[in-house]
């Protein structure tokens, strides 16, 4: 077999980790200069820029006015553990599950919390389970998109107008790139560090009023740790939802996520996010349709995500190899690309099948993924053509 020459052009940027993700175009840290460093987060400067930060969010994320937002503790994984530990109980339960955050939530749900009435719904890697089959009289949690399968809901319509229960969506590698149904959604979180690039360690959670009334309503049965509670005396905190954060939040990831809701803002909103979003998966779309050794984890193009674009390997010389010669070859083929500097941290993820997923929220440009393209060409052929002189 012969290996293909490395090809000429580079991506000008090789991140495409699924999280952290890459920065905006053009970001510095000259960019942070204004930030409120050294300064009480509970002072006039840092509330007012925790306030900008949740005003910018409903702005460009199109929030209806109604729906608190909150900016929270422990990332995505916070707002949701928030979630279900302060809403869930009066209703049974159905779980939807189909990669390995999905089914986190389901172990908490099942085993920590230990809820009597809990279905789950799951399919696996690379498919969705049966919408259909799900009943909206009862607490709905599921994941808009599957970060580690690159399978999301192709829509709201599933979900019923007229719901008798909560809906609780972990939207994270959603949010900003993909059209959210907030009309069908009680609550939402997300984490800075996905479509926008922003700095780990924050989420955000925001909730319908419907979801605030069961606050107000219901009082769990288990102890709630400080960080998960946000009512006193039976009614909402309203300063969580206005920048008076539960815990100190970084200021300089604040900065950071301002920065970058301000471009985002200034290159179009929410329709530009997503387009861009939609222009780099289709860039991957094309070479995948040219190229017989590779297909997409998700064999429906409707549910396929355009942002945690993840793939598999069917050339016979890689499918027909065990689990971990698979991951062998994979961890060989990044190897190559990350030595060459022209991309990071594509392998898929640990408990998903072996293969690639590559990043494609809007701060990835569209110029390089399409130089990427010809590199991973180039490694495959190489990390093939060494697995065949091992043989």
């Amino acid at each position: 077999m012969t290996v293909l020459s490395k090809p000429d052009v580079r991506p000008a940027n090789p991140h495409f980790s699924s999280g952290p993700c890459a920065k905006r175009p053009g970001w510095s840290l000259q960019s942070l200069a204004d930030a409120a460093l050294g300064r009480s987060h509970r002072a006039k400067l840092g509330k007012s820029k925790l306030a900008r930060a949740i005003d910018l969010t409903r702005e460009v994320l199109e929030v209806p006015a109604d729906y608190r937002i909150g900016i929270v503790p422990a990332s995505d994984t916070g707002a949701v553990e928030m979630a279900l530990w302060s809403l869930l109980g009066p209703r049974g339960v159905d779980m939807l599950a189909w990669e390995s955050f999905g089914a986190g939530w389901v172990t908490d749900v099942v085993k920590q919390l230990k809820l009597p009435d809990v279905r789950r719904f799951e399919a696996p890697y690379g498919a969705l389970p049966d919408l259909s089959a799900v009943d909206f009289d009862r607490d709905v949690v599921f994941t808009w998109n599957g970060t580690t399968s690159g399978v999301r809901v192709p829509n709201g319509d599933f979900i019923p107008a007229d719901r008798k229960g909560l809906t609780i969506c972990d939207a994270t590698s959603a949010a900003f790139a993909q059209k959210l149904d907030f009309a069908k959604l009680d609550v939402v979180t997300f984490s800075w560090q996905k479509v926008l690039g922003g700095e780990g360690g924050h989420g955000m959670l925001i909730l319908s009023p419907r979801a605030v009334q069961r606050l107000e309503s219901h009082v769990p049965t288990w102890p709630l740790p400080k960080i998960f509670r946000m009512t006193k005396g039976g009614k909402l905190i309203e300063g969580i939802f206005k920048g008076e954060t539960i815990n100190t939040p970084s200021m300089l990831a604040v900065e950071d996520y301002l920065d970058t809701l301000g471009w985002a803002k200034s290159i179009g909103g929410l329709p530009a996010l997503r387009a861009r979003a939609d222009a780099n998966a289709r860039v991957i779309d094309d070479w995948v349709a040219g190229n017989p050794a590779v297909e997409f984890l998700a064999a429906k193009p409707e549910v396929r995500s355009n942002t945690s674009v993840c793939l598999r390997f069917v050339d016979p010389a890689i499918a027909s190899l065990d689990d971990a010669g698979q991951q062998a070859f994979v961890k060989q083929l990044t190897g190559l690309l990350e030595a060459e500097g022209v991309a990071y941290d594509i392998a898929s993820y640990r408990d998903a099948p072996p293969g690639l997923r590559i990043w494609c929220g809007a701060t990835i440009e569209a110029s390089d993924v399409k130089a990427l393209m010809p590199w991973l060409d180039w490694a495959f052929a190489t990390a093939k053509a060494s697995l065949k002189a091992a043989a």
